[in-house]
């Protein structure tokens, strides 16, 4: 089991934001990711997920591509302006830029991954690229 207070994170504690439409699935990783220690923050709406940028620095942010509460990729450049350093996780359940053009749309994506990927898989990703700074 992975531990992100202990991984070497600059600063302490891994702090990710995770904005999903699907409640379910964003709790789930959510618990998952809290209980490897990080500090999450959970958003449904591009609305949300732009307050939550405007109230405190992510190291990183697992952005579901197709968001039904506004645009990931304005949640993307909202990120990048405010926080350079945020790198972000695209998560995707359909074939939008399954030909990795995502990388050309957002200067701060930094993996491409599906819905359906494990808990445990995420964390790794997510420890992988919150780390790297």
């Amino acid at each position: 089991m992975r531990d992100f207070r202990q991984s070497g994170h600059p600063g302490g504690t891994m702090r990710i934001l995770i904005v999903e439409g699907e409640p379910e699935l964003g709790g789930l990783w959510a618990r998952h990711l809290q209980r490897q220690g990080g500090q999450v923050s959970l958003a449904s709406t591009q609305e949300a997920a732009i307050l939550e940028l405007q109230s405190r620095p992510f190291d990183i942010i697992v952005l579901d591509l197709v968001l039904e509460g506004g645009s990931a990729l304005a949640v993307a450049d909202f990120a990048s302006f405010r926080c350079p350093e945020t790198r972000v996780i695209f998560v995707t359940d359909t074939t939008f830029f399954s030909d990795g053009s995502i990388f050309a749309h957002s200067a701060n994506a930094c993996a491409y991954v599906q819905s359906h990927t494990t808990p445990e898989d995420l964390a790794a990703i997510v420890e992988h690229y919150g780390s790297v700074r």
